[in-house]
């Protein structure tokens, strides 16, 4: 496969998973801001959202007022914000449409049809809309598009680079929407293991749509610990750290086994996943989550570059 062919599916697939992304952080804020103020001056649940989508600085030198209203223009709509819902839509809709025949028409029809909805929500008063209603189609349209590369897509290099894009897009975002938690949301040291710091736990769940999966896979008492394990280290886990690094790695080995030889990309990714899997989740306090989950998002970065300087270094995306 052409480098820019391959380009093109990685970044289509990341571009999917990055909206879906900013959704549930938009969830997530929206949540939060339902918890009454608890004895830290004035807190702004928004402002950290942004932190962890990386735009913080773009949003406060074009809107300056962190208001719901604002994070939600910005977040959702705003094509200047090149993280927002419209601009990954778009984005993934323009790489698909570069690389049109390596995708099935189910695939097309359902990214088409996404970024169509989208331009008639853009046309739709915003006081018809509701956050509930972005964020409950953003994730609906994702899941729809997911389903039918799942389905309908030729197991072949392409689907194997469409799924390292995704996969490596949700381990890195997994970890922000954690640090977001653990790091910023939570007032003081105090209220660790309070009833605010387990609602927020909770939040977290139900943002990453894994409420009623971590029910069924713990049963009993939310602690922050049983979460983090959750969502870092357990293998059951659709969106933890742990599946979408094994996701990477299976699909890169994959690649390796397709064109005959193994790369630096092949070997930074068994590393990482080599120490995730020997990790225990006591280990991961004792290192101090917030530190844990730095060290992890670069080390995935370290990956996705070994991808690309492999791969699709001709990309001109």
């Amino acid at each position: 496969m052409l480098s820019r062919t391959a380009a093109n599916l990685f970044w289509m697939a990341r571009y999917i998973e990055r909206a879906e992304t900013a959704a549930r952080l938009l969830e997530v804020g929206e949540r939060m801001s339902l918890i009454p103020s608890t004895g830290a001056g004035n807190r702004n649940e928004w402002v950290p959202l942004l932190q962890a989508n990386g735009s913080h600085d773009g949003f406060m030198a074009k809107y300056r007022d962190p208001v719901q209203r604002n994070v939600e223009s910005f977040m959702f709509f705003d094509r200047d914000n090149p993280s927002s819902v419209a601009s990954c839509i778009t984005a993934a809709r323009e790489n698909a449409r570069i690389v049109r025949t390596a995708l099935t028409s189910q695939v097309w029809d359902a990214l088409n049809t996404a970024y169509q909805e989208l331009m008639a929500l853009e046309r739709t008063e915003r006081s018809e809309l509701p956050l509930t209603r972005l964020t409950e189609w953003t994730l609906r349209s994702s899941a729809l598009i997911r389903g039918a590369i799942d389905a309908t897509q030729l197991r072949n290099d392409g689907y194997d680079f469409m799924n390292i894009g995704f996969f490596l897009e949700r381990a890195d975002n997994t970890a922000r929407l954690m640090d977001v938690k653990y790091f910023v949301l939570l007032p003081r040291v105090e209220f660790v293991g309070s009833g605010l710091d387990n609602y927020q736990w909770t939040t977290l769940l139900r943002a990453l749509s894994a409420h009623r999966a971590f029910h069924w896979a713990y049963g009993g008492e939310v602690t922050a610990s049983k979460i983090a394990h959750f969502l870092i280290l357990n293998r059951q886990s659709p969106r933890s750290l742990l599946t979408s690094v094994q996701g990477v790695n299976d699909h890169l080995d994959s690649l390796a086994r397709g064109y005959g030889t193994a790369t630096i990309a092949q070997s930074r990714a068994r590393a990482l996943l080599g120490g995730l899997a020997e990790l225990t989740i006591d280990e991961v306090f004792d290192e101090g989550l917030h530190e844990f989950l730095t060290r992890f998002i670069g080390e995935v970065s370290d990956v996705g570059g070994a991808v690309f300087d492999v791969y699709l270094s001709g990309d001109t995306r």
